[in-house]
């Protein structure tokens, strides 16, 4: 006779969306609920496969009880009122839109966030021109505490040069909207290796190595899953950069291959994707069992050799 284990019996919470009833699973965040019913829900620091940190505060919800607007990503569902279009919701939304468009070059984010933005009615502008950017190093450069006084002229950003000191990623921190998705997958939720951090405070707080080092110095091991979870492109393979510099990236004429990596028995999960005949870039899908989206040095990178392909002689090749 075989034995069956089976799981005890999940309680389900009743909470109430938007004046509707809904139930889910004891354990599971608002943010799931807001999603089992189809409900829109903006998010930029969330993903599925790391731990919610509430830093971007666009997910923000009206909780029956609460006194301030609570993250939908990370609180859990109890009984109670959800109100997730309410005026203060769309409010606390339009600002935090508006402030991430002002002083980040969103760009490159995609075409939920200028969807956000239209349907939340968030005018970046109205804070006025950027501001010049930082010389290289200079928010690196400066001391916690110590702001300087703004003119009032224009939009405070955080322009400056992209970072170029290996050979596999760039690092455009003008892209960067302080999610701190890369510092989880660096840590705990990945890799494990705690190379990079938050530094500083208010808004020179910034991604930063230990003492600001160049990354071939500090302890990254170029696993570049902080570029897989990466949601703004701060984070990017030197060939997606240099394309895109060059004005050659074109995803529509990419096409993506799922394969099997081949360089230990681990059988991660890739994704193969290839412009012109030539790998541009490697992920993993983040639903994966084995990988959950995170990869190695070897996975993400090593792709190197498929290119080298010498051409073939035309007398050379068999009638």
């Amino acid at each position: 006779m075989t034995v069956v284990p089976l799981a005890p019996p999940t309680r389900l919470i009743e909470l109430e969306v938007d004046g509707k009833p809904v139930r889910v699973p004891e354990g599971s965040t608002i943010l799931d609920a807001l999603r089992g019913e189809g409900v829109d829900t903006p998010t930029l620091c969330y993903a599925d496969n790391l731990t919610p940190v509430n830093a971007c505060r666009v997910c923000v919800v009206e909780l029956e009880g609460s006194r301030v607007l609570v993250p939908s990503c990370a609180r859990k569902a109890e009984a109670g009122k959800v109100k997730t279009d309410s005026e203060r919701v769309r409010l606390s939304r339009k600002m935090v839109l508006e402030f991430l468009g002002s002083s980040v070059d969103v760009g490159l984010t995609g075409a939920d966030v200028e969807r956000w933005q239209t349907d939340y009615g968030a005018d970046p502008a109205r804070y006025g021109a950027a501001a010049e950017p930082a010389a290289a190093g200079e928010r690196d450069a400066r001391h916690a505490g110590h702001h300087h006084e703004p003119d009032g002229a224009a939009a405070e950003t955080v322009r400056q040069p992209v970072k170029v000191d290996n050979e596999l990623y760039v690092r455009d921190y003008s892209k960067c909207i302080l999610c701190y998705k890369c510092v989880e997958a660096c840590g705990v939720d990945a890799q494990n290796t705690f190379a990079i951090s938050v530094a500083g405070r208010g808004f020179d707080a910034r991604i930063s190595t230990e003492f600001d080092v160049g990354l071939p110095d500090s302890a990254c091991v170029y696993c570049g899953n902080c570029i897989g979870v990466c949601p703004t492109g701060a984070l990017m393979f030197t060939s997606e950069h240099e394309m895109r510099e060059a004005g050659t990236w074109d995803e529509s004429q990419q096409t993506v291959t799922e394969t099997i990596c081949p360089y230990c028995g681990v059988g991660c999960d890739l994704e193969v994707h290839v412009q012109d005949n030539s790998i541009v870039k490697v992920t993993s899908p983040s639903d994966n069992q084995v990988t959950s989206g995170h990869l190695c040095i070897k996975g993400r990178f090593g792709f190197q050799f498929v290119q080298n392909r010498a051409e073939r002689p035309t007398g050379d090749r068999p009638a």
